[in-house]
């Protein structure tokens, strides 16, 4: 099929090529000739438009003073490694001997795919690459951010192939990240055979869609990330309504924005949950369902709350685990109640509430609940969402913050936590801090941190170190009880 394309002595306008054979470490499967009518050689806007489209090879054909024919300038696309992202271009006659155009591009397609298969193995996995904007005002560095996103990604089945970083005085309004970087996105999207970008920043619906249809690629950001995990890892009734209603919310200002590009968030990575059938349809009809999870989530918060009524009936003391997602709080969990609650070593393998009784001696016992892990920038839909987590740490007589000792942000998580817990109003309950893992630091460092913090310090992997995390909770809770029976004797 042939196109053809009428533009001035100094450009043309590329209409919309859609996606046609793209994908899969494969070209478009279109070459672009154009006119040079002053006989000039390739443009950087006409390797801009190689690289960015996709195109099988872009070529201009020189016009001479006679107004015949002359110069045949060309290039094509490298695969991943090359030390540009384009073939110096090339300049001939037209009169040249001609090459077997199909079998040139077939073989550079296959290097494509052979250097990228060799540069990073994904076996089973999603490719993906992330990219990354810092900002003069961030307060966290660019390769922790990173380092968190490739966890995230991890736990979604997702390989994150490469890393785009920018610093930027601020973002972008249309693209996040400039031109320049955009162009460069593309390229490695076509050089690591990836479809999927991921945005450590949270993205407009506008900045999703114009992102899309520059690339061609499908573009998610780190909220949808974290959605698209709680999706796959939310097991109760409960639990999978909260996530529906969390993705309702943050899909219903798309739905009106979204364009061909943009519907490639209805499946895959970003679209589990409601599902393909749902992420269709209208507002209207998301509003409605979202009212109607909200109604559910009311009632079940109810029925919450009236186990918890005849609970505390019983006076029986109320512990909740909290602290930052992959602390260790599900193995501590365990440990304490010898219960067999799923543990990963991912982000969010907990998603749902578990409760369980603990007994002391002399009778006496504790109701300890094993909550969602916490992480910085949390969606405000998911927070608002899982309002269970929230409610039972609401309840709780004392809070037990598990931090991991062993991770190189712990400082920062435990910012993050506090930082939750004051804007859920739960910063005024007595906490009882636990450092995590100490298996895994020098012994004479995690004595310190732990003394610098004012910390018990455990593995919850050895049980026989949990024995001062209970005697603290056994004193705390018990001496409340007496102060509460001292000042109210009847």
């Amino acid at each position: 099929m042939l196109h053809v394309i009428v533009g001035d002595a100094d450009q043309l306008f590329i209409p919309d090529l859609g996606r046609s054979r793209a994908g899969e470490g494969r070209f478009r499967g279109i070459r672009l000739v154009h006119t040079h009518l002053r006989d000039e050689p390739l443009s950087q806007d006409d390797l801009t438009d190689l690289v960015r489209l996709r195109l099988d090879l872009i070529a201009a054909v020189g016009v001479g003073h006679d107004g015949r024919p002359s110069q045949f300038y060309h290039s094509h696309l490298l695969p991943h490694g090359s030390d540009t992202p384009y073939a110096q271009p090339t300049q001939t006659t037209i009169w040249d001997d001609k090459i077997d155009f199909s079998g040139f591009i077939s073989d550079l397609e296959d290097e494509f795919s052979r250097r990228t298969i060799g540069a990073v193995e994904t076996e089973g996995q999603t490719r993906a690459i992330a990219v990354h904007v810092s900002l003069p005002s961030d307060t966290i560095e660019p390769d922790l951010a990173l380092m968190e996103l490739s966890e995230l990604a991890s736990t979604a089945d997702v390989a994150l192939v490469d890393v785009i970083i920018q610093k930027r005085r601020s973002y972008d309004p249309r693209y996040v990240i400039g031109k320049g970087k955009l162009d460069d996105l593309l390229l490695r999207s076509m050089q690591q055979d990836c479809e999927l970008v991921i945005f450590d920043q949270d993205l407009t619906p506008n900045q999703v869609r114009a992102i899309a249809e520059a690339t061609d690629l499908k573009v998610i950001d780190r909220s949808m990330l974290i959605l698209d995990i709680f999706a796959r890892r939310a097991h109760t009734r409960e639990g999978k309504l909260a996530v529906e209603l969390a993705q309702l919310k943050y899909l219903l200002p798309r739905l009106a924005q979204r364009s061909s590009a943009f519907s490639r968030l209805a499946g895959g990575i970003g679209g589990r949950g409601p599902g393909e059938t749902k992420l269709e349809i209208d507002r209207r009809r998301a509003r409605d369902r979202i009212s109607a999870l909200t109604k559910l989530l009311k009632t079940a918060a109810k029925q919450r709350q009236n186990r918890r009524r005849r609970r505390n009936a019983r006076h029986v003391p109320t512990v909740a685990v909290v602290g930052y997602t992959n602390a260790g709080k599900s193995t501590l969990f365990n440990a304490i109640t010898q219960s067999e609650v799923l543990t990963e070593d991912k982000l969010f393998a907990t998603l749902d509430v578990t409760t369980r009784r603990l007994r002391f001696p002399r009778d006496r016992e504790l109701v300890i609940t094993d909550t969602v892990g916490f992480i910085r920038d949390l969606p405000d839909g998911l927070v608002n969402a899982f309002k269970a987590t929230l409610e039972e740490a609401h309840e709780a007589d004392v809070l037990v913050h598990v931090v991991d000792i062993a991770d190189a942000q712990m400082e920062e998580q435990i910012d993050s936590v506090r930082r939750i817990l004051l804007e859920t109003d739960l910063d005024q309950k007595p906490v009882i801090l636990v450092f995590n893992k100490t298996d895994l630091l020098d012994a004479e460092i995690a004595t310190n941190l732990c003394r610098l913090y004012g910390a018990f310090g455990v593995s919850a992997l050895e049980r026989k170190t949990l024995r001062p995390v209970l005697d603290a909770l056994e004193a705390r809770l018990w001496q409340e009880e007496k102060k509460a029976q001292w000042a109210n004797p009847d």
